[in-house]
């Protein structure tokens, strides 16, 4: 009965000890362990298979993002930056054109071009204003599947490695970009850029050869087979890799720093854009070299190099180490509205996918 008369106080949360009595780990205890295991605990995961509850910790991960940037479903970064990829090229293709124009034109010839306005200028006397969209259908064929295995490769490696409010840092970013570049060199990029390079430079000769884009491909593979369409391989896989590996890097730095303690900030479309130039801007001054060696070994004159190495080491014993940098202005131009344009529209159609496609 004297029991019952004993003072008794009231706590907030469980208590400690009874918590300990039933199995569970003490607060200091709890505080202790990683992230991952203070998620499964606090589920109640910890009876179940490892199997099991690693899947189930990951699901209650992503529910956990919903302060701050939310894990984006792999499936939906293919689609939102397939729709991203296909507008963005049909923008920009014509400073493309102009870029690719320009490093065909070698320095061992007599040069055709004494710049960008010149090479505009000649293009449209030649074939109108249409001229500067010759080749589109090579490109805009491989810049939709290019842009979603890059942004569902990414989202896919990056999601698991993302703490409990969605952050991602820098250097797994780096390293997540630079699989996305890999991937998409070898499942698209390689095979599309190498057909666009040798449509351009076909459209420049006296005779060109192919009638269009399915002809041009036939033609191309049956002469050279499957293989004359992955000429530069090395290059395109140093040069993706390197571009993603530096493009999502800055993304990822920018956009920490702009939210800071405060995940659920959101990033206006403006903001996203000119962190994305800033991105597309770094990574021309990354790699504009490999893009020469690249477009030199797609080109139809590819035939001249035994490789990647000695292409690059043709240009730098003919050319001079200047050559390496040939068609950076225009690039410039077209990769940082490139990567505005991908970045702002894709993550504005991942938003519209989450209203309408609900995942875990």
């Amino acid at each position: 009965m004297s029991s019952l008369l004993k003072p008794f106080s009231v706590c907030e949360g469980p208590c400690e000890s009874c918590g300990v009595r039933r199995g569970y780990p003490s607060s200091a205890a709890h505080q202790q362990q990683p992230p991952f295991q203070r998620l499964t605990a606090a589920a109640g995961l910890g009876s179940l298979p490892a199997h099991q509850r690693s899947y189930a910790a990951r699901r209650n991960l992503a529910a956990a993002a919903v302060g701050g940037r939310k894990m984006t479903h792999p499936g939906k970064a293919i689609l939102a930056g397939g729709i991203a990829g296909g507008i963005e090229i049909c923008i920009t293709f014509p400073t493309e054109y102009v870029k690719t124009q320009l490093q065909l034109d070698e320095r061992a010839n007599p040069p055709r071009y004494r710049g960008i306005g010149d090479c505009v200028k000649l293009t449209v006397q030649d074939h109108g204003l249409r001229g500067l969209y010759r080749g589109l259908s090579s490109l805009l064929y491989g810049s939709i599947p290019k842009s979603a295995v890059r942004f569902g490769t990414f989202e896919m490696l990056s999601n698991p490695m993302r703490d409990a409010t969605g952050r991602l840092d820098n250097t797994r970013s780096l390293l997540c970009g630079l699989g996305a570049g890999i991937a998409e060199a070898i499942v698209v990029v390689c095979p599309m850029e190498t057909l666009k390079v040798k449509m351009i430079h076909d459209q420049c000769s006296l005779r060109p050869r192919y009638r269009g884009f399915f002809h041009g491909v036939s033609e191309i593979i049956r002469e050279q087979g499957v293989r004359g369409t992955y000429q530069g391989l090395t290059a395109t896989v140093l040069k993706q890799g390197t571009n993603q590996a530096i493009r999502f890097y800055v993304m990822n730095l920018l956009r920490n720093w702009y939210k800071g303690d405060d995940p659920r900030r959101e990033m206006h479309p403006i903001v996203t854009a000119m962190f994305g130039a800033t991105a597309g801007a770094a990574s021309v001054f990354g790699n504009t070299p490999l893009d020469v060696v690249k477009t030199r070994m797609q080109g139809l004159e590819a035939h001249r190099y035994k490789n990647t190495m000695d292409c690059a080491f043709q240009i730098l014993k003919h050319e001079g180490p200047q050559a390496f940098y040939k068609g950076t202005v225009p690039r410039l131009g077209r990769v940082c509205l490139d990567v505005a344009i991908v970045f702002v529209i894709y993550e504005e159609v991942v938003k519209l996918l989450n209203n309408v496609w609900k995942t875990q």
